[in-house]
């Protein structure tokens, strides 16, 4: 099995100290971080809108939103693919981006946040804590809260909780 696999508490945050690795679940795609404080300092960016929820699969989506530059993506099948959705909050078309074969989510990209690349933190082998929520007014009333983690009503920047 992949090391980049199973559980994340066997992988010390220490050994990401100038970046990190991760593949979707067919291995065609390998995403590769070039930061040195992802586990420095809380970084992770956690989505309740309805839209990220559908990509993800699940209640939330859990993001690292970076600057393009520190993030090299190598789609050694060709497997990447991207759908526009059209359907969002702000009227900006996002840009999601999976494996066209495991169906992956990979990353998102929106014109609203120019030079930065929003990359889905499930394939790699550690989460960074999260800094803030967006759409937390979305949240679910059985889920936890994360202390120390700034909630926006809605859109990040906007109106905190």
């Amino acid at each position: 099995m992949d090391k980049l696999t199973g559980n994340p508490n066997q992988h010390d945050p220490s050994s990401f100290s100038t970046g990190m690795k991760g593949n979707c679940l067919c291995g065609s795609i390998h995403v590769t971080i070039t930061d040195s404080e992802l586990f420095t300092r809380r970084r992770g960016h956690i989505c309740h809108c309805a839209n990220c929820r559908k990509v993800s699969g699940s209640y939330a989506s859990v993001n690292l939103i970076i600057e393009e530059g520190k993030v090299q993506i190598e789609d050694r099948d060709g497997t990447l693919r991207e759908y526009k959705d059209k359907e969002t909050m702000s009227g900006n078309p996002v840009g999601r981006w999976f494996c066209s074969r495991c169906g992956n989510p990979v990353k998102s990209v929106t014109t609203n946040r120019p030079g930065v690349v929003i990359l889905k933190l499930g394939i790699f082998p550690r989460i960074p804590a999260p800094e803030f929520e967006s759409f937390a007014l979305h949240r679910h009333e059985w889920q936890g809260q994360h202390e120390e983690t700034i909630q926006f009503k809605t859109k990040l920047g906007g109106e905190k909780v």
